[in-house]
Parts: C-alpha cells; structure tokens; sequence
C-alpha cells in the first residue's frame, strides 16, 4: 500500500537530528548528508525548526526533469534508479521545496519508508497511507 512521511507535529521538534540519523542509516552511512530529510532552524539558533521531506507530488517535477529515467513516479513518491543516474542534478534542481539533495554526485530522494517517523522521539513526523 502507498504510503508517505508527513511533517505532522512541527511544534514538536527540539532539532534532535535523530530523524536525520535514522534515515541515512537505513542508506547504508551515518551521515547528515545522506539523509532524505532535513532539520533546518529558521532564524537562527534561536528560531523555530523546519523539516524538509519529500511530498510525494502527484506529478513529480523531479522525475519530469531527469532525462535518463533514473527517477520515476511511484506510489507514495518517486523510484530512483541508482544505475541511470548520471549525477546531474536536474532531478535536484527541479524540486520545488529543496528535498532533494547530492552527496558526491550522487543523489539523495526519500524513500517514505518510516524510519525518520519511528525513530522521532517526539511524534513530529508520521507514516501515513495514501
């Protein structure tokens, strides 16, 4: 069944990172910069945390730009193709909220697959079905 991250509790959010860790974990590195989601503040250190996850669109502009097929639509967001991609980024400057990132040319998509949600110790994100 189709099913995607949701920022659901913002207010919530101390900036923990563990969301962050959890994810990029589940890609085989624990790093910040493979994560598929990101924690960022808004105004500074004393402002107020914003989540960036993929929305799952409906018609994804990210897979709309990629000219190699290495991403395409799926059920609860988009399917990256590791093989076909070419590291161009187009697929990366194509998403109109940010959520797709590069890591030494490789790119970084969401893969809604929870384990940002389960690993929150807050409840700021959940899984939900589509």
């Amino acid at each position: 069944m189709p099913q995607r991250i949701k920022v659901a509790n913002l207010a919530r959010c101390i900036g923990c990172y563990s969301c962050m860790l959890a994810c990029s974990r589940q890609r085989g590195l624990v790093s910040l910069v493979r994560s598929a989601i990101q924690v960022k503040t808004r105004g500074g250190i004393e402002g107020d945390f914003i989540l960036v996850v993929c929305h799952a669109c409906e018609d994804p502009p990210c897979a709309n730009a990629c000219q190699f097929g290495a991403l395409e639509k799926a059920d609860g967001g988009v399917k990256f193709d590791r093989e076909l991609c070419t590291g161009c980024g187009a697929c990366k400057d194509a998403c109109l909220i940010g959520a797709i990132t590069m890591d030494q040319g490789e790119v970084v998509v969401c893969k809604h697959c929870g384990m940002c949600a389960e690993f929150c110790p807050h409840d700021v994100l959940t899984l939900e079905m589509l």
